[in-house]
């Protein structure tokens, strides 16, 4: 147990760990490289150069005359996906904090560090892409020195790209961070960090084992969910997946027991022995907490139990996604999701496609609201559908967020405009170093879910970096917005929104939507209302033909006569005619501005 190291790679977007965890693979001889990258082997990840998921590996080298086993865990950067940080840092012993040396320390970099120091890991600083012209070594020691109060030779200089600074990146996860703590001889105990569906052997879960041996054949059971399996096979992560006769405390390693309803497997769950449990389960994580929800309905009414078993299987490799069942009317049966941003949104769309051949269509996202009657009682509300009566309502309350913005002193007007523009308050601004300076703010997390990252990064060039917690809730002037087509009520088109930005939101989605409903036979009535006021209307002119093309000279009452009888067809049309909206109103109602 001396010679295993468990740690994981953290950093901000962009930093350079997949590029540095493949070259530790390569110095380590675990694999060729043949492409960039090579953790990442979603085709997604590939496309977008993002990683998404975490991905463990196990590496073998030598140090000193002696074999050491290091466990890596490669981890994504983007806040979206920082639940799959918290538990690749549950896994660890230690971690490489990673700093891009033409960058420096940006927002993720100290959220997740403070992530790794909750659970007492020993910190590695790591200093990055030292190869590239762009690059100020000196002042981002500097903020690294600030940020973590290390000594300056502490620090590595590294180079993904070129390779300079592996070989002191493991000799340091050797000597500073610990190996892994725990009792061989006391009952199994291993934390379930992760698991994947697999078409052919069933659900495969990646543990780590805290105290005792796991082999394979032994009899073993879930603590939480107190579901009894047999190991048929348990082994180590390289590439593909090793099996292994045991597994002995500390190994990261995969466990196949023929498990094939994905409810019985939850992350952060424990494993032990039937014969000889353990007394408790390990602490696992924290329940995640979704930020925005949106509908997902399938295109085909009958493909609803299909999207139920997609979204089902995309849960055990995406811990973070909630689902519940919910009806609409415009839309039928669908789900209601939580994700944790607009990009996770975004991604799991995307791989309901691609891996699951699942065609949906997503509603507005918003938030979760807290609902007061005049009763005194309480209800949460995800959608505006489920709002109760306005004349019940006493006060409506909505979460805010503490939000963290780092960027360089150029871009503090416009940064700031558009967070008042959001409804945010400055709470401090701290200089950092140099330049740069770090802006707290309290917003509401209703006005972030749509488009205020995309706008931060392009007001700022793609310097800021942004990071947020949720605080609580507050209360707020909110009214719900709804959207009419001739009349009726289209529900996946209502919002809850500030009682400020409703007139001219409903102006704009009237605008968008006059623009991408095809005209029908007869005139839609495009129209916002709050409760029974109507705010804005547009109307589409029906596509008529010219029925008095055949009329030349004569008296005009013949003209008037037809454009009558034409007239009262439209109306008859009217009343019994749908509208079909295309889903690309729905995702134009995202992008507004």
């Amino acid at each position: 147990m001396k010679n295993i190291r468990n740690f994981c790679i953290i950093a901000h977007i962009d930093h350079g760990k997949s590029t540095l965890a493949d070259r530790l693979l390569e110095y380590t001889q675990t694999i060729k490289i043949t492409e960039g990258q090579m953790l990442d082997d979603m085709d997604l990840e590939r496309e977008r150069g993002i990683t998404i998921k975490s991905h463990a590996i196990q590496m073998e080298y030598t140090y000193k005359g002696e074999k050491y086993i290091l466990n890596l865990i490669d981890t994504p950067g983007h806040v979206d996906f920082s639940y799959e940080v918290s538990r690749s840092i549950a896994a660890c012993e230690g971690a490489l904090l990673v700093v891009d040396a033409s960058q420096g320390v940006q927002a993720q970099t100290i959220s997740n560090l403070y992530m790794a120091l909750e659970h007492d890991l020993e910190i590695i600083p790591v200093m990055n892409k030292c190869d590239m012209a762009s690059a100020m070594p000196e002042e981002v020691e500097d903020e690294i020195v600030d940020l973590l109060g290390c000594k300056r030779e502490e620090i590595i200089r590294a180079s993904g790209k070129t390779g300079l600074g592996v070989e002191e990146i493991l000799q340091a996860v050797i000597e500073r961070i610990p190996a892994p703590q725990g009792d061989e001889s006391a009952p199994l105990q291993a934390l379930i960090f992760d698991s994947v569906f697999n078409s052919f052997r069933g659900i495969i879960a990646y543990f780590k084992v805290e105290n005792g041996i796991i082999r394979t054949g032994d009899k073993v059971k879930f603590f939480n969910t107190g579901k009894e399996y047999v190991a048929d096979e348990v082994g180590v992560l390289k590439m593909d997946m090793v099996p292994r006769k045991e597994l002995r405390t500390g190994d990261v390693g995969y466990i196949i027991s023929g498990i094939k309803t994905s409810r019985e497997v939850k992350v952060g769950d424990t494993i032990t022995h039937i014969d000889r449990p353990c007394d408790k389960a390990i602490d696992g994580f924290e329940e995640v907490k979704p930020m925005v929800f949106a509908g997902v309905y399938p295109i085909e009414a009958e493909d609803y139990e299909n999207l139920r078993a997609s979204l089902e299987k995309l849960q055990l490799n995406d811990a973070s996604l909630t689902f519940q069942p919910e009806s609409s009317l415009a839309l039928g049966f669908g789900f209601r999701c939580g994700f944790l941003g607009l990009l996770h949104m975004e991604i799991v769309q995307e791989r309901l496609d691609r891996e699951f051949d699942m065609n949906v269509i997503t509603t507005v996202p918003n938030v979760s609201y807290m609902v007061y009657d005049k009763q005194g009682g309480v209800q949460e509300v995800h959608n505006p559908g489920g709002m109760p009566d306005p004349t019940l309502i006493d006060h409506i309350e909505e979460p805010y967020i503490d939000a963290s913005i780092i960027t360089s002193t150029d871009y503090i007007g416009p940064i700031m405009t558009l967070c008042l523009g959001k409804r945010g308050e400055l709470v401090k601004q701290d200089y950092i170093s140099g330049n740069r300076v770090e802006l707290h703010y309290k917003m509401p997390l209703g006005e972030i879910v749509i488009d205020f990252y995309d706008k931060l990064k392009s007001i700022s060039k793609g310097y800021a970096s942004f990071d947020y917690h949720q605080s609580g809730f507050r209360p707020s002037k909110l009214v719900k917005l709804d959207i009419l087509l001739n009349g009726e009520s289209v529900d996946a088109l209502s919002t809850l929104t500030h009682f400020d930005n409703a007139y001219d939101l409903g102006r704009r989605m009237c605008e968008k939507l006059k623009e991408l409903i095809p005209r029908q036979q007869f005139e839609i009535a495009i129209q916002a209302a709050i409760g029974a006021k109507i705010i804005a209307r547009e109307t589409i002119k029906a596509v008529r033909k010219d029925v008095t093309a055949k009329c030349y000279g004569g008296d005009v009452s013949r003209k008037r006569k037809l454009l009558e009888k034409q007239k009262r067809g439209k109306k008859r049309m009217k009343q019994i005619g749908t509208v079909e909206v295309p889903q690309k109103a729905f995702l134009a109602v995202l992008k507004l501005d």
